[in-house]
C-alpha cells in the first residue's frame, strides 16, 4: 500500500552525494571536508590563474626570446604568375579583379584578411586589380601591361 511517507525516488534517478556541513552525524561535520585553516577552507577562496602552491609557475619557468609585434598586420598573398594564370585559363570574367573574384576562385581563404598583390611572375593581361597592398614590382608590371591599380581602403 502506497502513503506519502512511503515514497521514493526510482532506483538511479538520484546520485549519492556528500552532504557537507549538516554536523557531525554526516560525516564531514567540523572542517566540511576542507582541512583545517589556510586560504582553501575559508569562504570565497579561488586559486589565482597559474598558481601552482607557491611553487614558480611554469610561464615563469620557461624562457623567454624574440620579440612578438602586435602591431603586425597579416596578409594574403597574391602573386601576378597567378592572375595570369587564371586569365589564361579563362576564370577571370571581364578585366577586373576584386576580393570577391579571388575569394570565389579560391585564390585567398578568407574573406576577413587584407589582400597584398606581389610582382612574382609575369603580366600580359590588361587587369584593373583592386587590393589593400600593391608591392612595388607589382604595380609596375600591372601598369606597363596596360592595367590600373587600385588600392582599398
Amino acid at each position: 500500500m502506497k502513503h506519502i511517507g512511503n515514497l521514493k525516488p526510482a532506483e538511479g534517478a538520484r546520485k549519492k552525494r556528500k552532504r557537507i556541513g549538516r554536523g557531525q552525524g554526516s560525516g564531514h561535520g567540523g572542517t566540511s571536508t576542507k582541512g583545517h585553516k589556510g586560504a582553501q577552507s575559508r569562504t570565497g577562496y579561488k586559486t589565482k590563474l597559474g598558481f601552482e602552491g607557491g611553487q614558480m609557475p611554469l610561464h615563469r619557468r620557461i624562457p623567454k626570446f624574440g620579440f612578438k609585434n602586435r602591431g603586425r598586420v597579416e596578409y594574403q598573398v597574391v602573386n601576378l604568375a597567378t592572375l595570369q594564370r587564371l586569365a589564361d585559363e579563362g576564370k577571370i570574367e571581364g578585366s577586373s579583379v576584386d576580393f570577391d573574384g579571388l575569394y570565389d576562385l579560391g585564390v585567398i581563404s578568407k574573406r576577413t584578411l587584407p589582400v597584398k598583390v606581389l610582382g612574382n611572375g609575369d603580366l600580359s593581361v590588361k587587369l584593373h586589380i583592386t587590393a589593400h597592398k600593391f608591392s612595388q614590382s607589382a604595380k609596375e608590371k600591372i601598369e606597363s601591361a596596360g592595367g590600373t591599380v587600385t588600392i582599398h581602403g
